[in-house]
């Protein structure tokens, strides 16, 4: 078993949040771990570390928002003294659902490909009048 954290610059990861339970209904063992402009990177790891504490040492697969920001970068910090994380970049809703749908199923995750198949040109998939 595995908790979810979605991790962003700014209030992204709580709205993506909202827009999930939209569908699948309240997710409260989705946690969210924003970095607020007010915020330095102390406040950022207190609350990292308040959501680790809360999860009792369950695996974290988070999903932050950009590859390279100061989110991932500082779990990134986690996963190489070898805590039981998964770091994935690139977040997006179909990479909610997936979680949430392997979750349910006990089908294994696969993020990745499930964020990335849903990007098409859709100009190119509708009809011509």
């Amino acid at each position: 078993m595995s908790k979810l954290v979605l991790t962003s610059h700014g209030r992204f990861c709580e709205e993506l949040k909202k827009s999930v339970e939209l569908i699948f209904g309240e997710q409260p063992e989705i946690y969210t771990l924003p970095l607020l402009p007010e915020e330095g990177e102390a406040d950022y790891i207190k609350k990292f570390e308040a959501i680790k504490a809360e999860t009792n040492g369950e695996k974290l697969i988070v999903l932050a928002d950009l590859m390279g920001g100061t989110p991932a970068n500082q779990i990134s910090k986690y996963v190489m003294k070898g805590e039981d994380i998964d770091l994935y970049t690139g977040m997006n809703m179909p990479m909610c659902i997936s979680y949430l749908n392997a979750q349910m199923t006990g089908q294994p995750l696969n993020l990745i490909n499930d964020a990335t198949a849903g990007v098409k040109l859709l100009n190119d998939m509708l009809p011509k009048q």
